[in-house]
């Protein structure tokens, strides 16, 4: 062969496609994977609103601890339980992890009080699985498809947050909130199933005994600076919907019940950009290059939105620009986490991985929440826009991977 024609094969990458197995793998644990972030979102949109039918629903702070517990726990959980998985495996980890978070849900469907809410709540984030199946959908793929599969991986919690919003006003409607925790513990029976019988086994290294140590995350400046993208990911999307619903109802004249009109076809337009923006990063290589990008395009949103905030198209052309970056970040951070960690310690890194995402989804709730109630809408986005700003600062050193 030329070398005229190698260099005109090389100007045209070839796209591999993703085997049946490892679409099938993929698919089921983005499944896996929304059931879980269900679990974390279903509650946000009226919870603080049903919770005055509970005893103790009158007190805010028991109020929002019930809604941190779970976020909380699951950071708490996540290192342990992608140790855990390393050791013994992807599957049974799952299993137990879901089962956990079954026993959660019925725990708070059986509650009439906002005390035992708690409880369930803390049993349901104990279950954190997320390091799991995510090192499983990275032990399933080869690394050239491994972004296409973590963005299904991804593209799950932008879906469950929209089915969040838009399920969760219909459920509390006709069953109350014990049928909306009844919901989601059917959720994940079903799943504990797939995870038990149907998703198919993936080849793992098993690492010997005490070969998989906190140190050997926290010594890498590549793993530690992914982990602080996904920390400032999730702190920035719970912050701007402290703030987002509120200014849609005031600038769109809608109602809190009719909001999915406006978050589900943003969700969906946003992952008709993302696609070819993942395929794109796939056969060209440039991991880093697209993530820089995609940081600086939400600090550029989270920079203008201030000043649209009273115009209503505005609004929407910013959240669909959010999401296209949101979607393409939640795709390209696990897969190069999986890829820059070594077999023997994946599910350690993916663990303080997802610890790192569950802990800016409280924090980010916490801290959005007070924000809000008492400077306003403006510097909850200012500083959803400096946390951008920092992470694209922190980001220009990451290597990634070949």
């Amino acid at each position: 062969m030329s070398h005229t024609e190698n260099k005109k094969m090389g100007s045209r990458p070839e796209r591999l496609s993703l085997t049946p197995q490892e679409r099938r793998t993929s698919t089921m644990l983005a499944w896996l994977f929304a059931t879980r972030m269900l679990g974390l979102f279903l509650l946000t949109p009226v919870f603080a609103v049903a919770a005055s039918s509970l005893v103790g629903g009158q007190d805010a702070m028991k109020v929002g601890i019930a809604l941190g517990a779970y976020g909380l726990t699951q950071a708490l959980m996540q290192i342990p339980l992608g140790m855990a998985s390393d050791r013994f495996g992807r599957r049974p980890v799952i299993v137990a992890g879901m089962l956990l978070f079954i026993v959660g849900g019925i725990v708070c469907a059986l509650s009439e009080s906002v005390d035992g809410i708690i409880v369930g709540r803390v049993l349901q984030g104990l279950g954190a699985v997320s390091a799991a199946i995510t090192a499983w959908v990275a032990d399933a793929t080869r690394p050239e498809v491994r972004t296409r599969a973590m963005a299904m991986v991804g593209a799950s919690i932008g879906l469950s947050f929209a089915l969040s919003l838009v399920l969760s006003p219909v459920l509390v409607g006709q069953f109350g909130l014990s049928g909306l925790f009844w919901a989601i513990s059917i959720l994940g029976f079903i799943c504990m199933l797939l995870a038990a019988f149907v998703v198919p086994a993936a080849e793992q290294v098993i690492p010997v005994l005490q070969s998989a140590k906190a140190s050997d995350v926290l010594s890498d400046r590549n793993l530690l600076r992914l982990n602080y993208g996904v920390f400032v990911l999730h702190a920035i999307l719970m912050m701007m919907f402290m703030v987002v619903p509120g200014l849609l109802e005031q600038t769109g004249g809608l109602q809190t019940a009719t909001l999915w009109k406006v978050y589900l076809p943003v969700i969906l337009v946003s992952f008709l950009f993302m696609v070819p923006v993942v395929f794109y990063t796939e056969t060209r290589k440039c991991h880093q290059a697209i993530l820089m990008k995609m940081v600086l395009l939400l600090a550029l949103v989270l920079l203008v939105m201030p000043v649209v905030i009273h115009h209503f198209w505005g609004l929407m052309a910013l959240l669909v620009l959010f999401f296209v970056a949101f979607n393409v970040l939640e795709a390209l951070q696990p897969s190069l986490v999986s890829r820059q960690a070594p077999a023997e310690y994946k599910g350690l890194a993916l663990g303080f991985y997802n610890m790192s995402q569950s802990l800016g989804v409280f924090g980010g709730g916490v801290v959005g929440g007070i924000l809000a109630a008492q400077q306003g809408p403006q510097i909850v986005l200012w500083l959803g826009a400096a946390l951008a700003i920092s992470w694209l600062v922190l980001g220009r050193g990451l290597q990634t991977p070949d």
